[in-house]
C-alpha cells in the first residue's frame, strides 16, 4: 500500500486537474522512470498501480475512458532457479538420511523421499499424498494426482527402486499403527508423512554436502528438468514429468541450460 500511494503521488505531480491524465502522460511517466534506471519490475509494479487508479477514478466518473486499460509495461524476468549439478544431486541423495543410520526406518524414508522428489520431479504435497496403491512397482511408476486434480504417471530409476524397496520391506512395517493410512510415506507417529517434514529431511540432506547450495523439494524438482533437458529429453515430455498446464512454464528449464551452456562456453572457447 505504501508503494502504491508514493506511485501515485509521483505520478499526480504536477497535474492541473485529474482529467488531464491521458495515455501520453502514463507512458511519459513510465519513459522517465526507465530513463532513472528503474528496473523491470519497479515499471511493471508502477504499471498495476496506474491501471488500478484509472480504473477505479474512471468507474466514479472522475475520467470520462480510462487511459490505464491502455498501458503496457515490460513484465519482470522470471528469475532462473537455483539448480544442483548432476554430481551434486547424486551425493545430496547419497547422503539422504545417513546421520540416523542404514537400519533406521526414519533413514530409510527420508533417503526415499529425496531419492524420488529427484528421480519424478514431483512436487512434495504430491509425494506425500502417494498412496500405496499409487505405487507400480513392475513398471517403476507412480500415480500422481497434480494441481487441479490432473492425473499423471511419472516414472523413476533403479536407485529410487532401491530405496522404496527397503522402505516397503523394513521401513514402512516399523512406523505403521492400527490406524495409519494407506500412505505410501508416514511419519514417526504414523500418520501420513507432513511436507514439512519431507522438506525438513532435503534440507539435512542439502547442509551434509559441503559446497551445495541451500534447496529445498522444489530444487530437486528444478534439478530433474534441467538433468532431463540436457540429457536430450523432448520439451513436451518434461512438461508431463513435471504436470505444467502450460509449456510455457516448463520452457524456464531451456533457459537453465542456455545460461549453464554460456559459463561452459566462455569457460571453454578461446574466442568466448
Amino acid at each position: 500500500m505504501r508503494a502504491y500511494r508514493a506511485d501515485l503521488a509521483c505520478l499526480l505531480t504536477g497535474l492541473t486537474a485529474l482529467p488531464d491524465l491521458d495515455l501520453a502522460r502514463l507512458r511519459g511517466w513510465l519513459a522517465d522512470a526507465h530513463a532513472a534506471g528503474a528496473a523491470r519490475s519497479t515499471l511493471a509494479r508502477k504499471a498495476a498501480a496506474a491501471r488500478t487508479f484509472t480504473a477505479w477514478a474512471h468507474r466514479r466518473g472522475v475520467l470520462p475512458v480510462d487511459p490505464g486499460a491502455r498501458l503496457t509495461a515490460p513484465r519482470p524476468r522470471s528469475a532462473l532457479p537455483t539448480v544442483l549439478d548432476r554430481e551434486q544431486a547424486a551425493a545430496v541423495a547419497d547422503v539422504a538420511g545417513a546421520p540416523a543410520g542404514p537400519d533406521d526406518p526414519v533413514a530409510m524414508r527420508d533417503r526415499l523421499v529425496v531419492e524420488l522428489l529427484y528421480a519424478t520431479g514431483v512436487r512434495v504435497a504430491e509425494l506425500c499424498g502417494l498412496d500405496l496403491d499409487d505405487v507400480d512397482e513392475d513398471r517403476r511408476a507412480l500415480r500422481v494426482i497434480g494441481k487441479g486434480d490432473r492425473e499423471r504417471t511419472v516414472v523413476y530409476g533403479v536407485p529410487a527402486e532401491r530405496a522404496l524397496r527397503a522402505w516397503r520391506e523394513s521401513g514402512r512395517p516399523a512406523l505403521v499403527r492400527a490406524g495409519s493410512p494407506a500412505a505410501l510415506l508416514l511419519g514417526a507417529r504414523g500418520g501420513r508423512l507432513d511436507p514439512r517434514v519431507a522438506r525438513a529431511a532435503v534440507h539435512r540432506a542439502v547442509a551434509a554436502v559441503p559446497g551445495v547450495p541451500d534447496i529445498g523439494p522444489h530444487g530437486l524438482r528444478h534439478a530433474a528438468a534441467t538433468h532431463m533437458l540436457d540429457g536430450g529429453a523432448d520439451l513436451r515430455y518434461v512438461q508431463e514429468l513435471l504436470g505444467h498446464a502450460k509449456l510455457s512454464t516448463t520452457q524456464l528449464y531451456t533457459h537453465v541450460t542456455v545460461e549453464r551452456l554460456k559459463v561452459v562456453h566462455e569457460q571453454a572457447h578461446p574466442r568466448a
